[in-house]
């Protein structure tokens, strides 16, 4: 990466690690040695592996807080909203790779003792999801478990390879016949939890 390795190059490569390996399975020594660097130069850099890990976790949450600003802004409500979150969503975690991972290697338990990113990045986006359907849900069902099933569903199909085992499929996740099947699959399951 040359003699000078700026912040942003150290977190994209930290991301990386910790969306493969978990915080708890990254050093700040495969960190630096995968960023071309030692792990003093990255420490005077980046700081210590807390403060790169709560860097890295901003940086996924400002560009996918931007993702769902700008569906926000749209203006949609109910069905139409929720159709653009399928869509939004699901475009989004197969561009964002790290996004995915960081946030699966949270679910299972990485960086347990980092209590204070729920609170401040995933509640605050789960709420201005949950804003824009709520009028449209049907008695009983619980918004915040909507926009939850979407997220799940798609990290799901993203990460199990369910879409290989089709007699259609290819090799490629991205498939963009894999990829819109599943697109309409999501469409046809939010459409069921919503008012007709």
């Amino acid at each position: 990466m040359g003699d000078v390795i700026t912040h942003r190059q150290i977190t994209d490569v930290a991301a990386r690690l910790f969306g493969e390996l978990g915080y708890d399975g990254t050093s700040l020594h495969m960190i630096a040695e995968a960023a071309g660097t030692d792990a003093s130069t990255l420490s005077e850099v980046a700081g210590d592996k807390r403060r790169l890990y709560l860097d890295v976790m901003r940086q996924a949450y400002a560009v996918e807080q931007a993702m769902l600003e700008s569906l926000a802004e749209r203006g949609f409500r109910g069905r139409t909203a929720v159709h653009q979150m399928v869509d939004g969503y699901l475009d989004f975690y197969l561009a964002h790779r790290e996004n995915r991972t960081l946030w699966l290697q949270r679910w299972l338990s990485d960086a347990a003792d980092i209590t204070e990113l729920e609170d401040l990045y995933l509640c605050p986006m789960l709420r201005v999801a949950v804003d824009m359907i709520t009028d449209s849900v049907r008695p009983g069902v619980d918004p915040y478990y909507v926009i939850g099933s979407l997220i799940w569903s798609i990290l799901g199909y993203l990460g199990s390879g369910t879409a290989k085992c089709r007699p259609d499929a290819t090799d490629r996740l991205e498939d963009p016949k894999a990829v819109e099947s599943f697109r309409a699959h999501l469409h046809t399951t939010m459409d069921g939890l919503l008012v007709q």
